[in-house]
Formats: structure tokens, C-alpha cells, sequence
């Protein structure tokens, strides 16, 4: 009789990696993602208790209009800075990973994959039993997250220079799968891993 051993695989890399097009490839595959990045938007939406913190801290000036948290206005502010970095880490982080624990425990696929670009550089890396990192080159991630945010490119490398070094990261990870090819090279990868994680969680 098979039985079945839950292993969570944290999938990260830095920005413009393409860590959301290989979670996107897991979902496919019917794994449950739980996104970091989600679960940091909830905890700051109207109402909630850190939004009112984030405001106290650092003016009205980082809300909307309809009094929603303006993320690129405080990107600026945090990344420019390295005491607000920290002071809104301090706050945000301890949040965030008990929110993480909770959605991870309630996921019912046979692993389960928590998406974080923060998995190394914050404490959640303890929340999972295997590293995947999503590699690419630093000007890769430069021209993707221009086009995509359309961020100026001093601010996404402040973003870079804020992450974990590259070098750094890629030792760390169990997994490596590079990123500068073809979406399509990327999904026969992810594939591969999905089967490999697949024979880890059953044990004839």
C-alpha cells in the first residue's frame, strides 16, 4: 500500500525570474500555490490592522485615493531607505508567515509550492523542505520587469540590490531550473520537477 509523505517546495528567484510562469506550470499540473506576494496584499487592505500602522509611520501620502495601500509609492519610499525597509519588515514579516502556515496547512495536493521572492531573505524558507529557484541573469530581469511594471530601471535595481545575491541564492536551492529561454523550455522543466516531486511524496 502506497502511503503519501506532504513535502512543500518553496519556488523563488529574483524579480523578473519568472517564479509566477512556473507557478502557473505547477497549478496546471493540479498543485495548490500559495503566493507570498498575495498573502502580503491581504494583510494591508483596508481595515486591517498593519495598514493603519503603515499610514501612522509614513503619512497619508501612501494611500489611494479609495484608501487603498499605493504599493509603488511606498516601493519608492522603502527602497530608498534602508530604516523604513527594515521597520516595515519588522512589521509586515511575522504577519505574513503565519498567514503562510495556515494556507500551507490546508492545502489538500500532494505537495503544495509557496511562491516568495523573499524566501531566503526573510525566515519562511523554514516553512518549506525543498528550495526551487528560478535563475536568470541580472539584465534579463532588468528588461522583463521594465516591461512589465513599468518601473524606471533605478528602482529595479535597487529592488535586485535589496534581494539576496544571485550567487548566493543559487547555492542554497535544492532545485535549479535557468530562465532565459523559451516559455515552453521553462514548462517542459517545471514538468520534469512536478514528476520528480511526485515519486518524493510516495513511497511504494
Amino acid at each position: 500500500m502506497n502511503t503519501a509523505k506532504k513535502i512543500i517546495v518553496g519556488l523563488t528567484g529574483g524579480i523578473g525570474s519568472g517564479k509566477s510562469a512556473a507557478a502557473e506550470i505547477f497549478r496546471a499540473c493540479g498543485i495548490e500555490v500559495i503566493d507570498a506576494d498575495t498573502l502580503a496584499r491581504e494583510v494591508v487592505e483596508p481595515g486591517q490592522p498593519a495598514l493603519s500602522d503603515i499610514t501612522a509611520h509614513f503619512g497619508s501620502d501612501i494611500l489611494t485615493a479609495q484608501g487603498h495601500l499605493d504599493r509603488p509609492a511606498l516601493r519608492k519610499i522603502v527602497f530608498s531607505n534602508p530604516a523604513h525597509k527594515s521597520w516595515l519588515e519588522n512589521l509586515l514579516h511575522p504577519l505574513i508567515a503565519e498567514l503562510l502556515q495556515r494556507r500551507l496547512n490546508a492545502t489538500k495536493s500532494p505537495y503544495a509550492i509557496l511562491e516568495s521572492p523573499l524566501l531566503l531573505e526573510t525566515e519562511q524558507y523554514k516553512l518549506v523542505d525543498r528550495v526551487l529557484v528560478i535563475d536568470v541573469n541580472q539584465k534579463v530581469q532588468v528588461d522583463r520587469s521594465v516591461r512589465r511594471d513599468g518601473s524606471d530601471e533605478e528602482v529595479i535595481r535597487s529592488i535586485i540590490a535589496s534581494q539576496i545575491d544571485r550567487a548566493e541564492r543559487i547555492k542554497r536551492a535544492d532545485d535549479l531550473v535557468p530562465n532565459e529561454e523559451s516559455l515552453e523550455q521553462l514548462r517542459e522543466n517545471i514538468e520534469a520537477l512536478h514528476s520528480k516531486y511526485m515519486e518524493m511524496v510516495t513511497e511504494k
